[in-house]
């Protein structure tokens, strides 16, 4: 079920060991099987400095991504510093899927049925709309000046990127978080009417919904177009948002979030349509508590940086919004060889998510992965499950654990390797040598989504999103411990044409020409307004 829109491009770029506890560890695969070995030396590289994420400096690597629990996360209090369980968050994942697959129609209800799919909180906490949506967040500039606020980013958000705003009135704290309308210069109300707002039945001069609970009036939402700044150089004017006014209020110290998908107004799409970039990136921290990632605004395809590419078509399932990330999963490897699950067994569609956290198959195909990674590991000790993760070990006092590598395999050829963070949750997240368990899980028989992607499953990688394309792709190439997946149009040299609106990945992509003895050094130039970012070779 393709159809002719966006596409995603995955760009898997692995992070370096993780640090371990009181413990190191280094890793490599071979031969299908995972290797890991506990060592006394950190294996890890200089992090970026606090004083640099929390100014959102936007560079080569992009805007710094932390986890709500990392240290230099200005979110980083008490209540955010606590470690979930399994049981916890997959309580999370289980409201979070259904409010986005709508499996149960009673579990969420809407300000004032808006049409083009926006969802506004119908409480004075946007965060139970989507839970977990501020499990990674990274800061953001609105407005002229830039006024900067640390915010969430999700590929979910169905059509509003929303920030709180002054006046709030009805906080008995001050609102130092929120953005302030009248210091904005390129700010402008959106009519009533307009294309840009969302809301049937909107009379006046603004469109604005007053939003109340049990006759209790808990705020406004405002429609707004202001610019969003993320560089001096990466600005989108007239950007639209819903400022959250009055007692609409997000539940921590975040300011708001990102729409980062395949609506017509997602930020995702306003990213001006190039052959030589994709739309975002996002690469997921391998530990919440100590390592950070990035979200890069409209980089360039990693394809001409010399990466081979594989591509697999993203769809749109019919029984959903079209906003969400949809892609074709058509087998699981185990050590190698693939499961032996019938391939009609797949012939359904998969959610990439960003914020559900495990991953959820068709209950046959978790019965089969589980029971072929139990037979791989019956050397070693099991402990009683953890919640719905019924597959755990115990790893402590070991030195060294060998375990299966499980493959993702997609449409078009494209497939994933899972790193054994990727493929296990930790009872100590930063600790591989704890108790650990298979992080699959059955999904629903009767979800809309038979097959989930988790974000454990994307974390150390960098997912690359090319939405004015059509297609996802996955390149092969592994140096310098990197590997990349990537999406990119079909009118670019694919090895063949790709179905509208997909997700594709090449089994291979044109590699970038080499002159014999030419690009020995190479520099970074600007072109275009706003700068495009290409590298380049310089000679004498």
């Amino acid at each position: 079920m393709a159809t002719a829109v966006p596409s995603l491009l995955f760009c898997l770029v692995l992070l370096s060991s993780p640090y371990l506890g009181l413990s190191y560890h280094t890793s490599y695969t071979h031969d299908g099987k995972h290797f890991v070995l506990r060592s006394n030396s950190d294996p890890r590289q200089p992090s970026l400095p606090c004083s640099a994420i929390h100014a959102g400096q936007s560079g080569s690597d992009g805007l710094p991504l932390v986890h709500r629990s990392n240290p230099c996360s200005l979110l980083a209090d008490a209540d955010n510093q606590i470690t979930p369980s399994a049981e916890d968050i997959f309580r999370r994942d289980a409201a979070r899927l259904s409010a986005l697959l709508g499996d149960d129609p009673g579990s969420q209800s809407t300000a004032s049925a808006p049409a083009s799919g926006v969802d506004l909180p119908s409480r004075g906490d946007p965060l139970k709309s989507l839970p977990g949506a501020f499990e990674y967040h990274v800061v953001a500039g609105f407005g002229t000046p830039v006024q900067n606020f640390t915010v969430g980013f999700d590929t979910a958000t169905h059509g509003a990127t929303l920030l709180q705003c002054k006046p709030c009135a009805t906080f008995p704290e001050p609102c130092n978080n929120s953005f302030d309308p009248s210091k904005s210069s390129s700010l402008a109300q959106v009519p009533c009417g307009s294309p840009d707002c969302p809301l049937r039945g909107c009379s006046g001069p603004s469109c604005s919904v007053s939003v109340s609970l049990n006759t209790t009036f808990l705020g406004n939402a405002t429609f707004v177009t202001d610019t969003l700044t993320f560089s001096p150089t990466s600005t989108f004017p007239n950007f639209r948002f819903a400022c959250l006014e009055a007692g609409l209020r997000t539940r921590d110290s975040s300011s708001g979030i990102l729409d980062l998908s395949r609506n017509s107004h997602s930020l995702a799409t306003r990213v001006p349509h190039s052959l030589l970039t994709v739309a975002f990136t996002y690469c997921l921290p391998s530990s919440s508590a100590s390592t950070s990632g990035f979200l890069k605004i409209a980089p360039m395809r990693p394809e001409y940086f010399g990466h081979n590419v594989s591509y697999t078509p993203i769809r749109s399932n019919a029984t959903t919004n079209g906003d969400l990330y949809f892609v074709g999963l058509t087998g699981l490897g185990l050590g190698g060889p693939d499961l032996g699950v019938p391939p009609s067994t797949f012939a359904s569609d998969s959610l990439l998510d960003l914020h559900t956290t495990f991953t959820y198959l068709k209950p046959e195909v978790y019965a089969a992965l589980r029971d072929g990674f139990r037979r791989w590991m019956s050397g070693y000790r099991t402990v009683p499950p953890r919640g719905v993760l019924d597959t755990c070990y115990d790893f402590t006092g070991l030195k060294i654990i060998v375990m299966p590598v499980i493959t993702l395999k997609f449409d078009g050829g494209a497939s994933l390797d899972l790193d054994i963070w990727q493929m296990m949750y930790f009872d100590d997240p930063d600790n591989v040598f704890s108790v650990g368990c298979l992080a699959f899980a059955a999904g629903r028989p009767d979800s809309r989504a038979d097959f989930v992607i988790g974000n454990l499953a994307q974390k150390s990688v960098e997912v690359v999103y090319d939405v004015h394309a059509g297609q996802t792709s996955s390149t092969a190439t592994r140096s310098l411990r990197t590997i990349y997946a990537a999406v990119r149009s079909s009118h670019l040299d694919a090895p063949a044409p790709a179905p509208a609106r997909g997700v594709t990945v090449p089994v291979t992509a044109k590699d970038i020409p080499v002159i014999k003895g030419g690009l020995d050094y190479s520099v970074m130039v600007g072109l275009g307004t706003p700068a495009q970012q290409l590298p380049m070779d310089f000679d004498t």
